[in-house]
């Protein structure tokens, strides 16, 4: 089988990076181009040491960028909606990361992102691309949308609970999310210098964090809108997320839901994805997901408990924010899309100890 030539627009930063660590050992993809403005002419090494040895690509412009079979845009958010229709033109296939294409309704970047969208005609053509819950879609599709990382944790945490009408969806879900510094992106700024950065468990979103849309868009159905309520905070880890959200029975089955039918509900639902693990231990230290042990891999450990008295289930997941929540998905789509083995090129389990 002829190799799909892939480029990467935006491959200076974390998620590019890994981008282009994925698809170098892709048996069915080969490298076209990677950009960055700022770096044109360096090696990619440069920025992505640990790529030393395995290829000598040095990054171009875009100015320069040539036709090919499938594009990986990797811009800040706002930059790809800006030249949707240029890129359109060089690709019948584009994955976008950014959070430009994400949310089906336009009104909903002037609330949560601040800005008005400005290729709202191209919403509809994008589809979230989240396999566990969009998979027979994204087979479909030329153009998938990335994923926010914080809101891949919290839906593959939550998504079985809705999915099978066990919670009371009027109450909604309470989310705390733990987020490691990459997720911040490669560029320094005052909250990412090191003296203020290490050791930190920092709120920096209580309310009104922007992957809270995501959320409500996922789990809510026609007509009806689920109550999500969010919060993120930074800790000293450079990748990974956690998210332990907390919901509630539906009142019919108050006093009647036990652990063994979360159980049930769970292995129902991912007992067959690819990239979901389903914790919970009744012994070791790794009882519930961690996601130390994820770092570099697109696993996402799925975990659940459950307080008979309250009513109360708490459901947990944890990725690598880099993979599961950015590039790793990325690549995941891209097999299904292109009709290959959806595991392909993403076989890595992580490190142990790390």
């Amino acid at each position: 089988m002829s190799k799909l030539r892939a480029s990467i627009i935006g491959g200076s930063g974390y998620a590019g990076g890994e981008l282009l660590r994925l698809l170098l050992d892709h048996p069915n993809v080969e490298i076209g181009q990677v950009t960055s403005e700022s770096n044109t002419g360096k090696y990619v090494h440069a920025l992505h040491p640990n790529l030393r040895g395995r290829t000598t690509l040095k990054f171009a412009s875009l100015s320069t960028l040539e036709p090919c079979d499938i594009l990986f845009v990797a811009l800040p958010h706002g930059e790809t909606m800006q030249r949707i229709a240029q890129f359109a033109e060089l690709a019948p296939r584009i994955i976008d990361l950014s959070a430009d294409f994400r949310l089906r309704d336009a009104n909903d970047y002037a609330k949560w992102y601040e800005s008005n969208h400005t290729a709202p005609e191209w919403l509809p053509k994008f589809v979230y691309g989240l396999p566990e819950i969009n998979r027979e879609a994204i087979r479909g599709t030329s153009y998938i949308s990335g994923v926010g990382c914080n809101a891949t944790a919290s839906i593959l945490a939550t998504w079985p609970l809705f999915a099978a009408d066990i919670v009371d969806r009027s109450r909604g879900v309470i989310v705390e999310v733990k987020a490691g510094s990459s997720e911040g992106g490669a560029s320094s700024s005052p909250s990412s210098h090191h003296p203020d950065r290490s050791h930190v468990v920092r709120s920096f979103a209580p309310v009104g964090h922007r992957h809270t849309a995501e959320v409500i868009q996922a789990l809510s159905r026609e007509g009806e809108r689920v109550p999500v309520h969010m919060s993120v905070t930074a800790i000293e880890l450079v990748r990974g997320v956690l998210a332990t959200a907390h919901a509630f029975v539906k009142p019919e089955l108050a006093g009647k839901l036990e652990l063994k039918d979360l159980w049930k509900t769970y292995r129902q639902i991912y007992g067959q994805e690819p990239f979901v693990r389903i914790i919970r231990e009744r012994q070791g230290v790794y009882r519930y997901p961690e996601p130390k042990i994820l770092a570099g891999s697109n696993y996402a450990d799925v975990g659940f408990d459950y307080d008979p008295e309250s009513g109360r289930i708490v459901a947990i997941a944890a990725i690598d924010n880099l993979m599961k929540g950015a590039s790793g998905t990325a690549v995941q789509c891209m097999n299904l899309m292109c009709g290959w083995e959806e595991t392909a090129g993403l076989g890595f389990p992580g490190l142990h100890p790390i």
